[in-house]
């Protein structure tokens, strides 16, 4: 078989073509290499939240198991959170303000330019 040059050129740029075609649906089809990238990245994404949500529930099981065991802990939980005081004990609050908050006559801070 011998192909004139005009021949081979239009098979050539045809072969091109096609080739083309395939490399454009491959990349940019309804399952091609933009589609796969995409959800690989959304893959990652639930990995990293299904790796943060197992910690957290491990955090929350041992509480749970504290919750459940240790006295002490279970004291501590009721002195922080609820202001529980034993039989016998004072309890002390004190006001956190500033200084500048409980003596209105004194400058609140940098004087306002005019």
């Amino acid at each position: 078989m011998h192909f004139s040059k005009k021949g081979l050129f239009k098979f050539t740029l045809f072969f091109l073509f096609l080739v083309s075609l395939m490399v454009a649906w491959l990349g940019f089809g309804e399952h091609g290499f933009v589609h796969l990238y995409r959800m690989e990245k959304e893959r990652a994404v639930h990995i990293e939240r299904i790796g943060r949500l197992e910690r957290e529930n491990q955090e929350l099981l041992e509480e749970i198991q504290r919750l459940r065991t240790d006295q002490a802990y279970i004291e501590s939980m009721g002195r922080r959170e609820l202001g529980l005081v034993k039989n016998g004990e004072t309890l002390y609050r004190f006001d956190h303000r500033k200084e500048t908050e409980a003596d209105p006559g004194s400058p609140s801070g940098p004087e306002q330019e005019k």
